[in-house]
C-alpha cells in the first residue's frame, strides 16, 4: 500500500509549484514563441501566395500586351504593304496614261506628217500633171506620139519617188 506521509505531500506539492512555474516561465513563452513562428511562416506563406498572384496577373498584362503589339504591328505591316500596292497602282496607271498620251502625239504626229506627204504629192502630181500637158498641148501630135509621151511620163513618175512614197 501506499503510505501518505509528509515526503509525498512535499513533492506533490513541489511537483505542483514546479508545473505553476514551469507554466509561467518555460511553457507560455514557447507558446508564444511557437505561435509567433506559425503566424511568421503563414504571413510568409500568404505573402508568397500574394506574389504568386501579382506575378501572374503581370504575366497576363504582358502577354496581353505583347499580343497588342503583335496586332499594332500585323496591321502596320498591313497599312504598309496596302501603300505600296496603291502607289504601284498609281503608278501603273500613271505610266499607262504616259503611254497613251504618247502614242496619241506619235499618231498625231504620223497624220501630220502623212497629211503633209499627200499635199506634197498633189503638189507634184499637179505640177507634173501640167509640165505633161504642157508638153502634150505644145505638140500637135497623133495618137502614137501622145501614147508614147504617157508611157515616158508613167516611167519618170515610177523612177522619181516623192518622200517614202513610190508612184
Amino acid at each position: 500500500m501506499i503510505e501518505i506521509n509528509a515526503t509525498i505531500i512535499a513533492q506533490i506539492l513541489n511537483f505542483l509549484i514546479l508545473v505553476v512555474i514551469l507554466r509561467a516561465v518555460a511553457y507560455k513563452p514557447v507558446v508564444r514563441l511557437l505561435q509567433q513562428r506559425s503566424d511568421k511562416i503563414q504571413n510568409s506563406i500568404d505573402k508568397a501566395e500574394a506574389d504568386q498572384k501579382a506575378a501572374e496577373a503581370t504575366l497576363a498584362q504582358y502577354k496581353q500586351k505583347l499580343q497588342d503589339a503583335n496586332i499594332k504591328a500585323q496591321e502596320i505591316v498591313d497599312k504598309a504593304e496596302k501603300v505600296a500596292r496603291d502607289e504601284h497602282d498609281a503608278t501603273v496607271l500613271a505610266t499607262k496614261k504616259e503611254i497613251d498620251q504618247m502614242k496619241k502625239a506619235a499618231e498625231e504626229d504620223i497624220q501630220r506628217d502623212r497629211e503633209r506627204a499627200v499635199a506634197q504629192l498633189k503638189g507634184e502630181v499637179i505640177t507634173l500633171s501640167l509640165a505633161a500637158a504642157g508638153k502634150i498641148i505644145s505638140k500637135n501630135i497623133d495618137n502614137k506620139e501622145n501614147e508614147r509621151l504617157i508611157g515616158e511620163f508613167i516611167n519618170q513618175l515610177d523612177k522619181e519617188k516623192l518622200g517614202d512614197l513610190s508612184c
